[in-house]
């Protein structure tokens, strides 16, 4: 078994973190066998080395070795180019096409970006990884394939199968060992040195005396965020090397390279799951609104038909002292803990039998209010007479003006004034 030093230098990786290392170390330990791996890490951080490092030690070396893309070929076509379709299966399909687990069969297939999968292509592939057994687009002949699956993803696959965009059941299949590659900001000490080592090659690319940073240009270099990881490093240093005349590169040199969105060092609000009762619109909270309003409906019915089914209101009271609380709330007016002080009940009339006395008249508690009569003091008639002239004596006299302002047509206006005399 090769060292993790010797892979390093194989495969040009450049950088001594513990956390890559221990991905490597993964890496060779499960490159002998058929286990299906599962490469996670952020967008430019290296991921394809690893297929290749497992491909490399592995029995399946001499067979071929094939890289997809999934996020790259259009879903309409993903199937075809997996799996392969037979002649007339979909317009366009003049001939009957191998697809790349046919083609790599006995090899390895590197599956980068398969978090972009149609949930239909992973049916399908589940159904080789589970089996070997793969159908052609168009086929109803079961072809086998022997392949061994390495994907990769920069997206977080918890995520993805809850809102149901990727299969739970692939993803432990696919996931057998997981292997995790660090970002660049957690790799502080190899910064400086893949800088080096990416302005060196471009130097020799160019034919151009290399590019070497002062200590201030060094100290915001590792102070960089490095959205765009290793990727993004590598084309700063060819950005650098092409473009600037002075070789030492200074602080306000280099600041003018590194777009300003990535630099912040503020702390970042992050996304967080919803609490219960959150309400993210204003739907939500009216259908609160209606369902609470529904309960305490419900809960006035249920004490109302206990106050006619029982004429003793001090037990209904009594009984029901937990679902009065509820529905009046818990003022001082009600209740006093300690206290228990009662809450005045409606009393029910006496229903009116045919030998009974009609009840006797009640007292108006409020004979000493003042009656009022109101009286109509314009007509409609004059109301309109008035506003007819007001409107006129605003528009000098005009009635085109009046009959806009009144919302009616001139021609209105002029019989409304012959009858009123105005």
């Amino acid at each position: 078994m090769e060292s993790v030093q010797a892979i390093k230098q194989r495969f040009e990786i450049i950088g001594n973190d513990i956390k890559l290392n221990r991905a490597i170390e993964k890496a060779i330990q499960v490159a002998p066998t058929d286990i299906s791996v599962l490469v996670t890490g952020e967008s430019g951080v290296g991921k394809e080395a690893v297929p290749k490092i497992i491909h490399s030690l592995s029995h399946r070396k001499h067979a071929k070795y094939i890289a997809v893309n999934c996020g790259a070929i259009p879903e309409g076509t993903i199937d075809s180019e997996l799996f392969g379709h037979e002649k007339g299966a979909f317009t366009g399909a003049t001939s009957t096409r191998s697809g790349y687990f046919e083609v790599a069969d006995g090899g390895t297939i590197f599956l980068d970006e398969v978090g972009e999968l149609p949930l239909t292509t992973q049916v399908r592939l589940l159904r080789v990884l589970e089996n070997g057994e793969f159908l052609k687009v168009g086929s109803s002949q079961v072809q086998k394939t022997d392949v061994r699956i390495v994907a990769a993803t920069n997206i977080n696959m918890f995520d993805a199968i809850k809102r149901e965009k990727f299969r739970e059941d692939l993803y432990y299949r696919l996931s057998t060992v997981e292997i995790n590659i660090p970002p660049l900001r957690e790799r502080q000490d190899d910064i400086h040195l893949l800088f080096r080592k990416f302005a060196s090659d471009f130097g020799q690319k160019y034919k151009m005396p290399t590019i070497r940073l002062q200590d201030d240009a060094v100290r915001l270099l590792l102070k960089y965020r490095w959205p765009g990881n290793i990727r993004q490093l590598r084309n700063i240093a060819e950005q650098i090397s092409v473009l600037e005349e002075e070789r030492n590169i200074s602080l306000t040199s280099l600041n003018g390279y590194l777009p300003q969105s990535g630099d912040s060092q503020l702390p970042a609000v992050i996304g967080k799951a919803k609490k219960e009762g959150d309400f993210s619109n204003e739907r939500e909270i009216l259908y609160k609104v209606l369902f609470d309003m529904k309960g305490d409906l419900n809960d006035l019915k249920k004490l109302t038909l206990e106050l006619l089914k029982n004429k003793d209101t001090s037990k209904v009271q009594e009984e029901n002292e937990t679902l009065i609380r509820k529905i009046y709330g818990n003022g001082d007016e009600e209740f006093t803990e300690g206290k228990g002080k009662e809450v005045e009940v409606l009393q029910l009339p006496e229903p009116v039998t045919e030998h009974s006395s009609p009840p006797p008249p009640q007292e108006d508690k409020y004979h000493f209010a003042e009656e009022i009569e109101i009286e109509e003091t314009l007509s409609l008639q004059e109301k309109e007479i008035e506003l007819i002239k007001k409107s006129l004596e605003r528009n000098r006299g005009k009635r085109k003006a009046a009959a806009a302002e009144l919302g009616i047509s001139e021609r209105t206006l002029y019989r409304k004034i012959k009858q009123y005399n105005l």
